[in-house]
């Protein structure tokens, strides 16, 4: 068990609080950096679509997470970044200019949603957010001579520096990762600056943040900025990784989704956007296996149980039907939140914290560590 004692401001701003950080994260990226090589085309393929999903979980994280601002409309901030890149590839410009491009757009519309949405809190926020998507949604479908409509655009295989990069060759997962590995340092960085600690003072109370001399307009539309400016930049890869993009695959059910990545993760931990996009990109995988695979499991079991072939085949034929229903995504996804929100509303990176702790404190671990304090001083009423 290690005690830190911090005894200066270094000490407090350190990107790694001790040695032990620089030792696991340098045995992980080793680990990541040889995967292609150990594992199936498949899973490398889920490993590219979990950097992406966990790009714009940090995205969505500064936005919502850091600065307390909700949003339901990054999926129209990811199509903006998709559409720009399969767009100036028609007129060949090279990968690091239209993937520059692609996020800075992205960040002015960003700044653009902002502006409306700094006399919107709560639910009111949301919707406002939900309807910028619906908005982007048409427009992508209405404006056939840029985005060919509902047809769809097809997006040309990657080319940097002249060598062509397959979605499926290692150098794009390499790609992928990289882009996640700087967006997470960015990020921490963009944290312990003034910026990210204005954020976080915004996020607590913004009667507290306003006193501090904090311009809570100008840091709001920062916020949407940056974080629509990090969605765009994965939407860049994730055109790439699918090769064809149209307005249906940018739905309201995607925004969900990220939302969902940050809430199983945790909403204040960069290391809980990745958890959480791990966690959502396995969901269609175990859908699949639920559908094709689990039924058999289940008739195998009641046959062993002493069922009878027809009765067997019946309930496999039942478990099959079931597996196939239409809204069974969307029912795992609400019962998802529902449970985290009721038992660990801090999410997956919470778990882990409170797992560590236990065993740093064992035997003396109380479990009322974690339970909330209903004491509050007059000056929080206006939170």
């Amino acid at each position: 068990m290690r005690f830190l004692f911090k005894t200066d401001y270094e000490d407090d701003i350190k990107l790694f609080p001790h040695s032990g950080y620089w030792v696991s994260y340098s045995i992980l990226l080793a680990l990541l950096l040889i995967a292609p090589y150990v594992l199936s085309s498949y899973l490398m393929s889920q490993l590219v679509f979990v950097c992406i999903y966990a790009i714009v979980g940090v995205a969505l994280l500064i936005l919502t997470g850091f600065t307390g601002q909700a949003s339901l409309g990054h999926a129209a901030f990811l199509a903006i970044g998709a559409y720009t890149a399969a767009y100036l590839q028609k007129y060949n410009v090279p990968f690091p200019v239209y993937f520059l491009v692609a996020g800075g757009l992205t960040g002015i519309i960003g700044a653009m949603v902002g502006f409306p949405a700094l006399r919107l809190t709560g639910i009111y926020l949301v919707i406002a957010t939900i309807s910028f998507a619906l908005i982007v949604e048409e427009i992508l479908a209405r404006w056939e001579s840029v985005t060919h409509g509902n047809e769809g655009m097809r997006v040309k295989t990657l080319s940097l520096l002249g060598i062509a990069v397959p979605r499926d060759s290692p150098t794009f997962y390499y790609l992928c990762l990289a882009v996640l590995v700087l967006t997470i340092v960015g990020a921490l960085n963009l944290l312990r600056s003034p910026t990210g600690r204005a954020f976080v003072a915004i996020r607590d109370s913004e009667t507290a943040a306003r006193s501090m001399g904090v311009n809570v307009a100008l840091y709001k539309v920062k916020s949407f900025a940056i974080s629509a400016a990090i969605t765009g930049f994965a939407g860049v890869l994730f055109a790439h990784k699918l090769s064809f993009i149209s307005p249906e695959m940018f739905t309201l059910q995607l925004s969900i989704e990220f939302i969902i990545v940050i809430l199983i993760g945790g909403a204040f931990s960069l290391h809980g956007a990745v958890l959480g996009a791990i966690f959502i990109v396995m969901i269609d995988p175990f859908l699949t296996y639920l559908k094709d695979d689990m039924p058999g499991v289940i008739a195998g079991i009641a046959a062993a149980f002493g069922a009878g072939p027809a009765t067997a085949g019946d309930i496999q034929s039942k478990v099959a039907a079931f597996a196939s229903l239409n809204g069974l995504k969307g029912a795992i996804y609400g019962i998802i939140i529902v449970l985290f929100v009721l038992f660990e509303p801090l999410g997956l990176y919470g778990r882990w914290l409170k797992i560590k702790l236990f065993f740093q404190l064992f035997p003396l671990y109380k479990r009322a560590t974690f339970k909330r304090q209903k004491i509050y001083v007059k000056s929080e009423r206006n939170r």
